[in-house]
Formats: structure tokens, sequence, C-alpha cells
């Protein structure tokens, strides 16, 4: 008869099946003569992660659906590393959007080396303003977390995955490159629509990562606007342009 090859097992809770989050300990089976079978989930019985077989455009369009099981996907049975270049190149690009709204009020066009010096740290000034925003806004989540659902957040690996996915799930960011691009030809709603939708993507990530039903996150995300919303609040009193 044929044997089986296992795969390669990590350890026990490696894996989460995408349908009912369950843990799971290989994602398919390893026959001989490349014939691979898909597990089965023991709770669901459904297979623990479809998408192993698809391809990642397709992945990447249910993740932009905002798909529980495609978020669980990448979060849980994949090994991607983009988290902190992912943050820094939307931020970058929030930075770079304000610093032409900075540039656009300002009716100053010498060319001076001085003011051109000023306008540089103006857009690191705006680098810096949009990642203190981003932090807060993070911070706040975790404190709502933290003191709503203490059980979930007990080990420092719970703190880690959380932030990965809060990093992972603002990649709707990413919008604003058009914005940077064409930039006469965006508009105030586009911005709101992007804002919203990075929103939602942190929501679903909240969700997914804590196992959460769908009032909590947003909870969370409420009080978060309104850490940020301080800080800025804060800044605005202090004399920064923001």
């Amino acid at each position: 008869g044929r044997g089986v090859l296992p795969r390669a097992m990590a350890a026990l809770g490696a894996y989460r099946c995408i349908e009912c989050n369950r843990e799971a300990t290989e994602l398919y089976r390893d026959y001989r003569r490349g014939v691979l079978r898909i597990s089965i989930c023991k709770s669901c019985q459904k297979p623990v992660d479809k998408y192993i077989e698809y391809d990642p455009v397709i992945i990447l369009i249910n993740a932009v659906l905002c798909k529980a099981q495609a978020y669980r996907h990448i979060l849980f049975n994949t090994k991607i590393n983009i988290h902190g270049k992912l943050c820094i190149f939307c931020l970058l690009c929030e930075a770079y959007l304000r610093w032409l709204q900075l540039q656009d009020s300002s009716q100053n066009t010498d060319p001076d080396d001085l003011i051109r010096y000023a306008r540089e740290w103006d857009f690191y000034r705006m680098f810096g303003i949009a990642s203190l925003e981003q932090t807060s806004f993070f911070i706040g989540i975790f404190i709502t977390l933290w003191w709503m659902t203490p059980e979930m957040l007990k080990r420092k690996s719970d703190f880690i995955l959380l932030l990965k996915a809060l990093l992972l799930s603002t990649y709707g960011k990413l919008l604003l490159i058009p914005a940077v691009i064409w930039e006469q030809d965006y508009t105030p709603l586009c911005l709101a629509f992007i804002k919203v939708f990075v929103l939602i993507s942190n929501s679903q990530a909240i969700r997914v990562t804590l196992n959460l039903n769908r009032i909590l996150p947003w909870f969370a995300i409420f009080f978060g606007l309104i850490f940020e919303n301080g800080v800025v609040y804060l800044l605005q009193k202090m004399g920064w342009d923001v």
C-alpha cells in the first residue's frame, strides 16, 4: 500500500482552521508521488485552509473584501514578515500627502536654500505626526481590549500577534498612492473612503485575531480614535500645524 509522509509539522496550535478558528497541526498531507490532500478540521469537518490552493491574487481580493477566512489564512497560516515595511511605506505616503497639502496652503515660492530646508523639515515633521497618530490609535485599541478582555491578552505573544494584525490591516492606506501620483485629482470624499476602509480592515483584524464578536472590535476602534484625536488636539494646542 501507499505510505503516508505527513508534512513537517509545527507545534500544536501553529495553524488555525480558517472556518471555525480552531487550532490545527497541519494544513495538508503530502502523499508519495507528489499527491497532496488538504487536511480536514476535526471540529467543523471543513478544509483547514482552502486558500493554500488559491492564487495570491484571489487571496488578495478576498482580503480586500474583508473575508474572515482570508484574514485567518494570512495571519495564522502564512509566514508574512512585511508588517514593519508596510507600515513605514503607508506612513510615508500619508506624510507626503499632508506635506503637499501644507505646501499648497503656502504662497511662498522663494527658491532660497533655507526655504527648501524648511520644506524638507516639514515633511519629516508630517511623518512624525502621522506616526504619533497611528501609535496613539493602536495604544487606545490595546488599552480598551486589555481592559474589556484581559484573558485574551495574557501573553506577550498575544500582543505581538495583534500588533502585526493591525499593521497588516492598514494596507488600505496604499490607496493613498494614486492620491500622491495624481495630487490634484483626489477629493476629501476619497480620503474619507480610504479612512473608513482602513477602519473596517482594523476591525476585521481584531475580530479574527482574538476571535471576538463584531461589536467589541468597533468599540475598541472607537476609543482608539478618541485617543488619537486627543493627541491631535494636544499637538494643536502646542501650536503644531497638524
